[in-house]
């Protein structure tokens, strides 16, 4: 699903993970794919006690990673800390779409914003801009964490579009996720449905084009 009306806009608010972030830098595969192999942590241990119960109120900022996941670990892998689970976890979740990238750069030499709109938490969002070095590439990062809200829910594309400083008429949503395609045009953003094929990347150019 996309906009039906486009014209040019202002600014391009971009997922993360799907879209310019694909999974592993070697393979592309998810990040926890090698998890229990590499660190001795099973993947459904972790979504049991952690993800399943804290990463909502973890991922729009009403609490830290560290203070959650530290008590996860030390009942469920007593041998790891946060540190050494997040920082493998990052890394292994850090593969960036580097066509999608140029497209981007090229978008933004013609005056256009760039920014990340990501459901994150407050320290991969830091990674990600920092380390990573998206701030290189972007204007700024509207992340879950720092708006009180996760995308699909109305209140997100609200809140992105008053940080933009922007009408939401004049910005444009790329995301991989049908649900956050259709919240962000019932808020009245224009949208493009991300599928990281040629034709998607064609659609992004004919929308700048218009």
């Amino acid at each position: 699903m996309q906009s039906k009306d486009f014209f040019r806009p202002r600014a391009v608010m971009v997922d993360v993970d799907g879209v310019l972030v694909r999974g592993r830098p070697d393979d592309g595969r998810r990040w926890s794919t090698s998890l229990e192999e590499d660190l001795g942590l099973a993947v459904e241990a972790l979504q049991r006690a952690f993800f399943a119960i804290h990463w909502d109120e973890v991922l729009t900022g009403r609490a830290t990673l560290d203070d959650r996941l530290a008590p996860v670990l030390a009942a469920i892998a007593p041998h790891l800390t946060v540190n050494r689970l997040v920082d493998y976890w990052f890394r292994q979740d850090s593969r960036l779409d580097r066509d999608l990238l140029r497209q981007l750069e090229r978008i933004r030499a013609r005056g256009i914003g760039i920014h990340l709109a990501t459901n994150q938490e407050h320290r991969r969002a830091r990674y990600l801009m920092e380390t990573v070095g998206l701030e290189k590439h972007v204007d700024g990062i509207c992340h879950s964490a720092a708006l009180g809200w996760r995308k699909p829910e109305p209140e997100f594309f609200q809140a992105a579009a008053a940080r933009a400083g922007l009408p939401a008429a004049d910005l444009l949503l790329i995301d991989d996720l049908a649900e956050n395609i259709h919240a962000a045009a019932a808020a009245g953003w224009q949208t493009l449905h991300w599928t990281g094929d040629a034709a998607a990347a064609e659609r992004l150019e004919a929308i700048m084009a218009s």
